[in-house]
């Protein structure tokens, strides 16, 4: 099969026999006629020989890189929890996996996506990344999980890069094979605190009792500091309750409100300016209700919170115009989700999604999973019809697509992550992004607050060592 000549041999003693005889003139003994049937058999062994050759190898030029087996990818978050709950990352995954196969798909291959119930613990995002190591999945994209620790290892073990998490651990931030698309909640609380620093004298900070949570008064104050402003009183507040009073009551006393002015148990504010932020995720409404009960008379303290924790489904549920929440800051990573910029993104819900109403296009979970998936097809086209492994992809984002970066249509800067994109981020090491905007409940909307968005960079940098 290989066609090399034979070399040259030694003669055995039988070729040299069978050369005497053939000397001294006897006949040479005559070879048995082949049957039909083995040479048919030996024809069609040597083609079937031949064509497996072929397709296993891949030898010949015209099929080399050729294959178009699926890309596979996992989008994961928690649903059905009595905590935070982002539903509507895996159901865009999906229906951008629908819209992208309408279209032929990535680089001419079909995207298939897998999704995981992370269920807001240790133990079930652990099973969600063995799943996909055993998926073998080139990817892990658009996702949602505080338990980094329980991840982000065994992905990196297997090699698998995780691009576009929501931005809720440090994991996200730290480990190599993280693709952030944002900057996580270090950006929104820096950017929360300089926010609240132009109208504010006393500020509390309502945050939840976890590992995420203890991160959160210092990048707060990093903002608040930022603008000459004294730090944050920290309130720690469960996860998971149903009632947030005495967590309520002790951020309005430490904001500066004065129960005294009602004589009622309720509170009021002082002419200082008292203002309270929370960011609980979804628990935020439920301790905005037991705040505003604490309100009902009496001048209102000044409210604030993070994309996330507050958006535009939640101002709606709880009253519209009337809301409590009416007034309140708000800090986001991307633009409005009135803005045009997020009109493809919203075609493709519409067309796609079926009627599917875990989706909300203004919920920066929805718009972060978009955000990611457009990444990944970057990856993807870039490879030019190359195999599709966690290793091309990964190769890809550190340095192929890094020259101009992933263009997301105005919604992020373009994005890369090579070595000198990297900001000088104490303790977020893979932040590329520092942007975030700024936003106000009007009339039961969420606006835009001044122009664009603001870099907290210097910000973040800038912050002193804790402790």
């Amino acid at each position: 099969m290989t066609g090399r000549r034979r070399s040259p041999s030694r003669p055995t003693r039988s070729s040299l026999s069978s050369l005497s005889t053939r000397a001294s003139g006897s006949p040479r003994p005559a070879r048995p006629p082949r049957p039909v049937k083995a040479v048919a058999i030996a024809s069609v062994s040597a083609l079937a020989t031949c064509a497996a050759v072929l397709a296993g190898c891949g030898s010949l030029p015209a099929v080399s890189g050729a294959s178009k087996d699926p890309v596979v990818v996992m989008t994961w978050a928690p649903e059905g929890t009595k905590a935070t709950n982002v539903p509507g990352m895996p159901a865009m995954a999906q229906a951008y996996a629908r819209w992208i196969n309408s279209r032929g798909g990535l680089g001419g291959r079909e995207l298939k996506v897998l999704t995981c119930n992370e269920r807001n613990d240790t133990v079930n995002a652990g099973r969600c990344a063995r799943r996909a190591i055993a998926e073998n999945v080139v990817a892990v994209v658009g996702s949602y999980s505080q338990h980094g620790r329980s991840f982000m290892s065994q992905l990196e073990a297997s090699g698998i890069p995780y691009i576009g998490g929501y931005g809720a651990t440090d994991e996200e931030f730290t480990s190599p094979l993280s693709y952030p698309v944002n900057g996580g909640m270090a950006t929104l609380l820096a950017g929360n605190g300089r926010q609240l620093a132009r109208g504010c004298d006393r500020i509390s900070l309502v945050r939840p009792d976890t590992i995420a949570g203890d991160q959160m008064p210092s990048l707060l104050n990093a903002g608040l500091r930022a603008a000459r402003h004294t730090p944050a009183s920290d309130v720690r507040a469960p996860e998971d309750a149903t009632d947030y009073t005495p967590q309520a009551e002790s951020a309005l006393a430490r904001a500066g409100a004065d129960p005294a002015l009602l004589g009622t148990g309720t509170y009021a504010a002082t002419a200082g300016g008292a203002c309270v932020t929370a960011a609980l995720g979804d628990r935020t409404d439920t301790f905005f209700d037991s705040f505003r009960r604490l309100q009902e008379e009496g001048q209102k303290v000044k409210i604030a919170s993070v994309l996330g924790s507050v958006q535009q489904a939640l101002v709606t549920r709880t009253g519209g115009k009337s809301s409590p929440l009416e007034g309140a800051s708000v800090t986001g990573w991307y633009p409005a989700a009135s803005d045009p910029r997020w009109e493809p993104m919203r075609e493709v819900v519409n067309k796609h999604a079926f009627g599917d109403n875990r989706i909300d296009p203004a919920d920066p979970g929805v718009q972060t999973t978009w955000i990611a998936y457009t990444v990944l097809r970057a990856a993807v086209e870039s490879l030019g019809g190359g195999d599709v492994t966690a290793r091309s992809v990964r190769r890809t984002l550190d340095g192929r697509i890094g020259d101009d970066g992933v263009d997301t249509g105005g919604l992020t800067p373009k994005l890369s992550w090579r070595y000198e994109d990297m900001l000088a981020v104490r303790g977020f090491p893979r932040i590329t992004n520092a942007m975030v905007t700024y936003q106000e409940v009007r009339g039961g909307r969420l606006v835009p607050v001044g122009n664009g968005s603001v870099n907290v960079t210097k910000t973040l940098e800038d912050r002193p060592e804790e402790g």
